[in-house]
């Protein structure tokens, strides 16, 4: 089965406040973007691993600041493959009372989901003898953007790539032909949107990662990939800067399980940064032990096109 949640959790960290303004437009505007927002990934595991509902790795627990001033917690359930249905809203109730519960924050919860959703699906509570509990939330299902898709092709958020290549993983799961076509479309598709070479390395990562090829499609995509850069005299993306970040963010993972959470990815970026900006300050090889795995991975692609060391922590965490 193709990974999804892995890159899910990947490009809601990197691109948070797209993510808001493409699904939940609402939320979006409502807050405060010039004050930041943090990750709260260690907050939303301890209240998983305490409620008992295992672990949903495409999640996200984010602080942020409203335009009234006040702090809010918002958490973004992605289930991206549609699975245990009956109980989902029961779940999404159980996250918001176990977050208030151990942290006394406002939260907001907001949903994504890779599969039509039944009738009540944004909705849980009970009533009894007057008693009434009741969570409503914003629900946005994938599968009603596939009629939508000339809005996607012309959009710049880079969220439109990412609900395209959802889909197309879908759609192409049972033949290696149609998934290299709409893979090389999406590849290409990225450079007509006017995209900087930042976000492209960025969204070219989650579509080789949904849309997985053998081997010798691999080789052949990217040949053709090479070809249509060099016409369009947009070098972006070289196939060596592709095989040393697959290569090197597997070694590092590989270490990882080897040595402990995070710390082969965290001697991976330190030697990416090494490599191209000196030995690392202690502000950041503090960061970078305090990250998680999609902070380390996102800084780790971010070293490839950086100017400066601070151009490669400045804003995945919003401050």
């Amino acid at each position: 089965m193709t990974d999804y949640d892995s890159p899910w959790k990947h490009v809601l960290a990197r691109y948070f406040p797209a993510f808001l303004e493409f699904f939940f437009p609402a939320a979006y505007v409502g807050i405060d973007w010039t004050q930041g927002y943090t990750l709260l990934d260690k907050e939303l595991q301890k209240v998983v691993r305490d409620a008992a509902l295992g672990q949903r790795r495409a999640d996200q627990l984010v602080r942020i600041t409203g335009r009234d001033g006040a702090e809010d917690w918002v958490l973004v359930h992605v289930e991206v493959q549609g699975e245990d249905k009956p109980d989902f809203a029961q779940r999404m109730f159980v996250y918001n009372y176990r977050i208030y519960d151990l942290h006394a924050r406002p939260v907001v919860s907001l949903a994504v989901l890779g599969e039509p959703y039944p009738s009540g699906c944004g909705e849980f509570g009970y009533d009894r003898w007057g008693c009434q509990m009741r969570l409503r939330f914003p629900v946005v299902s994938l599968t009603d953007y596939r009629a939508r898709w000339m809005e996607l092709e012309a959009s710049r958020n880079p969220f439109a790539v990412v609900t395209q290549a959802h889909l197309k993983a879908q759609e192409t799961a049972g033949s290696d032909s149609e998934r290299y076509r709409a893979k090389l479309g999406l590849i290409r598709s990225l450079y007509r949107r006017g995209h900087r070479r930042t976000e492209i390395l960025e969204l070219f990562r989650f579509i080789d990662w949904v849309l997985a090829l053998p081997e010798r499609l691999e080789n052949q995509l990217w040949t053709e990939v090479q070809q249509f850069e060099e016409e369009k005299r947009m070098r972006y993306v070289s196939s060596f800067e592709r095989i040393a970040l697959r290569k090197g963010m597997k070694k590092g993972m590989e270490k990882g399980m080897e040595k402990g959470i995070g710390q082969g990815q965290v001697e991976l970026v330190e030697l990416l940064l090494r490599q191209r900006f000196g030995e690392a300050p202690e502000w950041a090889q503090a960061r970078l032990q305090q990250a998680d795995r999609a902070q380390l991975e996102a800084w780790a692609l971010r070293v490839l096109d950086a100017g400066s060391l601070e151009e490669v922590f400045d804003g995945f965490t919003g401050h």
